[in-house]
């Protein structure tokens, strides 16, 4: 089974050498790394292009936000198997994408997910948050729930029928997608391992006005995809607190 992980960034060559670095050395033997930069400016592109073909596809250009460049990758992706690594973020070991294959092993099965942990940016082994997901069923999405967005892989056929990001988001088009494929009706099977290792400070936490923007959005695509209104929103932030307690 190819997967093909996306890496959209711009302007991160603090970490993205780490990124790549943990995409390459993944175990499973059939991984096609794609990688869409925004235009940097600062060295990460030169940093990129010293991989030569050991990045399967580097796109650099501008474009319209990280969704924007996502959906680049996605159109151009070949793997069976579609997944997302952020350009802050690392895979938890090199076994990673071995589960994800193995979670796709049943043919009805549509996405597989597992846990994330997040981590101090300047130490990926202090734990800050602990995302420990759980089983998906339809109606605990009323209550807020959904699987982390980084650890998750869903058969690129998928995104073809039902399209990827809808870029009149800005900060929560990830959770619209991911409401839009599981009210449809995929078959998504858990994988109870940590998966990826993601830094604080992404864009929906970054300010006051990004966390009002990404409440406004995320209202927005609950109603949209008819999985809940105010009480599900209200949910889906509480039910993060535990996060900061628990560590595995």
């Amino acid at each position: 089974m190819k997967i093909s992980v996306i890496t959209a960034v711009f302007n991160n060559r603090e970490h993205i050498a780490e990124a790549v670095d943990s995409a390459l050395v993944q175990s499973h033997p059939d991984v096609e790394l794609i990688v869409i930069d925004g235009g940097s400016t600062d060295g990460t592109k030169e940093i990129l292009q010293a991989y030569g073909d050991r990045v399967a596809v580097l796109v650099s250009e501008p474009d319209d936000g990280i969704y924007d460049a996502l959906n680049k990758g996605l159109k151009l992706a070949t793997g069976e198997v579609v997944g997302f690594l952020h350009s802050d973020d690392v895979f938890a070991d090199v076994d990673a994408l071995k589960r994800v294959a193995s979670g796709f092993s049943s043919a009805d099965v549509d996405a597989v997910y597992g846990d994330l942990v997040y981590v101090r940016r300047d130490n990926l082994q202090q734990v800050v948050r602990y995302w420990k997901s759980s089983v998906f069923l339809q109606n605990k999405l009323r209550r807020g729930w959904m699987p982390p967005h980084p650890t998750l892989y869903v058969r690129r056929r998928v995104y073809a029928q039902l399209g990827g990001f809808d870029t009149t988001y800005r900060i929560a088009a990830d959770y619209d997608c991911m409401l839009r494929f599981l009210k449809s009706g995929i078959k998504a099977a858990y994988l109870p391992y940590v998966q990826v290792r993601m830094r604080l400070g992404g864009a929906s936490n970054r300010s006051l006005k990004n966390i009002l923007r990404k409440t406004i959005e995320d209202y927005r695509a609950l109603k949209r995809n008819r999985a809940g209104g105010i009480g599900a929103l209200m949910w889906k932030n509480l039910s993060k607190l535990p996060q900061f307690f628990r560590r595995r």
